[in-house]
């Protein structure tokens, strides 16, 4: 068999059939090094039946964020992957592999764009008007990223937040007897009942598609699904009144229950919203309908269809600021549901903050955020073993011994086995050169890729989230990640990405990702420590010119002072 044959045939062998995409496992190569056979399983494993929510349409998660542009684009990937030379860069422009270049070999071996738009033509009508063309793609954040990990990606985050709020609001992070009123149990939304009940809390989750919550019980993310609301309402009552943390899914429309729970005059201590409402079209079903018959409209009248939606989103909002004026704690949860309200006319819609200002951005101050690896092994007791190792790395870390001592009983891997914990500057630099010396010593079985979401310290400018609010004004400013993802670059990550419109849609943002690979070699360490120290490192540097006095004192203490010295207060 010629050598383009046998490619052609691993292709196939690979990615031919999207309804049953598998990552490979094991120590034997595809590719012709870790460097490129790591953002092969990657890019599969995304697509993985476990992982993606539609992957016979390369949709990963969050309404339409996808892993590549099309089928031929996506072999294409596989392609190049397979034949990529270690001094080889692999340029992916929304999806679409369009040239490879003799780099270097501390260069990334892919470099990825996604959905980028001029600013004056960054909305949906020309993203949707230029897709249908086969232009361009929507890559979420780690979908087009490739270091999508299912549900658990987002888990510890949303726990973190919940436990923030309860300290905050109640003064501990133990949420036993308080109830959460949410919805959505998509891609991301699905891990708000397993965080809610790792917190101690009881939740409600609302879920207009019966696929998602019966996944949702499969992976044991949920507790239970309600009969009805009545139901459902007894039972967080219930499990409230005894302490005992519980998740519950109702069946149907967050648009038409949300504002039936206030106007019972229902009490949540806290409640949020997951839903896929950054994308109207294809992330948010308008009450009255089916997901079926959502489906039929979606594709038949497009315009109408954003038009219904908006007007149910407008309605869920409407019932959230009931429960803001009946004393809840009241949240926005990233998704832009406040800024698709006020688009649908909610004039009030941003009464209440986003989760970031809210909880989270002492912990960016300090550069911490949702720092990820998987295991290209395919083996579980890959992640056992690192986390042990973290485990006695860090024992002053409370929150992290926490998570680390529940997450394995507790959480289902999908696809490769992954695990995520949120790990700041100094912290990931220490525990990248930790999992590279369990890959040089054998006790863990393959390398390990090393990534984060986009949502962290550094790497994004998104208003209506992550930057919503700066001290500075700031909040708008995209310098920052494209400066992260030009700083991974010279530092040495394995492939890094910067992308449009994750989390809250096109217009909304713009945020950056890196993948470094660890595969136990000496000469891989120092690239480690190099991206694990300047990509939160850019993060800690962004708050401290935003004048946060918890960055500048972090950056004085480490000695990563800027060249102009920040003032605190902006």
């Amino acid at each position: 068999m010629s050598a383009t044959r046998s490619i052609d045939a691993a292709v196939e062998a690979l990615c031919g059939d999207l309804s049953s995409i598998r990552a490979p496992r094991g120590t034997e190569l595809n590719a012709r090094s870790w460097s490129t056979e790591a953002p092969l399983r990657m890019l599969l494993n995304n697509l993985d039946r476990e992982v993606a929510e539609r992957p016979e349409e390369l949709v990963v998660y969050g309404g339409s964020g996808k892993a590549a542009r099309n089928p031929e684009a996506l072999r294409a990937i596989v392609r190049s992957l397979l034949t990529l030379g270690d001094d080889e860069t692999l340029l992916v422009q929304s999806g679409k592999p369009v040239g490879v270049f003799r780099t270097q070999p501390a260069a990334p071996r892919v470099l990825i764009a996604n959905a980028l738009l001029v600013p004056r033509w960054a909305t949906w009508d020309e993203f949707r008007r230029l897709e249908a063309l086969g232009l361009t793609m929507f890559g979420q954040m780690t979908a087009g990223s490739w270091i999508y990990i299912g549900t658990q990606g987002i888990l510890q985050g949303t726990y973190q937040t919940f436990a923030s709020a309860g300290e905050k609001h109640f003064g501990s992070t133990d949420l036993s007897g308080r109830t959460i009123l949410t919805a959505g149990l998509g891609g991301m939304g699905g891990a708000q009942p397993l965080a809610g009940t790792l917190a101690g809390a009881v939740i409600l989750c609302i879920e207009v598609d019966p696929t998602r919550i019966h996944r949702r019980l499969e992976t044991r993310y949920l507790d239970e699904a309600a009969e009805s609301l009545d139901d459902g309402v007894a039972r967080v009552q219930a499990a409230a009144q005894e302490g005992r943390p519980l998740s519950v899914a109702v069946l149907g429309n967050a648009a038409e229950i949300v504002p039936e729970l206030a106007r019972r005059g229902e009490h949540f201590d806290l409640v949020t919203d997951q839903t896929a409402a950054h994308d109207p079209l294809n992330g948010y079903v308008p009450a009255g309908l089916t997901v079926e018959a959502a489906s039929e409209l979606r594709a038949a009248d497009p315009e109408e269809y954003v038009r219904r939606a908006r007007e149910s989103i407008a309605r869920h909002v409407e019932g959230l600021l009931e429960y803001v004026r009946r004393g809840s704690y009241v949240f926005d949860y990233g998704n832009n549901l406040r800024g698709e309200a006020e688009e649908a006319g909610v004039e009030d819609a941003f009464t209440y903050p986003g989760f970031v200002p809210a909880y989270i951005r002492p912990l960016f101050c300090q550069g911490i955020g949702p720092f990820r690896w998987a295991a290209l092994s395919g083996e579980a007791e890959d992640i056992a073993a690192i986390d042990r190792m973290l485990l006695e790395l860090f024992p002053e870390d409370r929150a992290l011994q926490r998570w680390l001592s529940d997450a394995p009983e507790r959480v289902a891997f999908q696809g490769l086995p992954a695990r995520i914990c949120w790990l700041g500057y100094g912290a990931r630099a220490r525990a990248g050169l930790a999992i590279n010396e369990l890959v040089r010593s054998g006790e863990v079985r393959a390398p390990v890729v090393i990534g984060r979401d986009h949502l962290d310290s550094g790497s994004v400018a998104s208003p209506f989230r992550e930057t919503e609010a700066m001290r500075d004004g700031s909040d708008a400013i995209a310098d920052w990640p494209i400066l992260n993802a030009l700083l991974n670059v010279a530092a040495g990550a394995t492939w890094v990405s910067v992308h449009h419109g994750g989390g809250v849609g096109i217009g909304n943002s713009i945020h950056a990702g890196m993948v470094v690979v660890a595969d136990g070699r000496a000469e891989t360490a120092e690239r480690l420590e190099r991206v694990l120290t300047t990509d939160p490192g850019i993060g800690v540097l962004r708050h401290a010119d935003a004048g946060y006095e918890e960055a500048i004192e972090v950056a004085e203490r480490t000695g990563l002072e800027p060249p102009m010295r920040p003032s605190a207060g902006g």
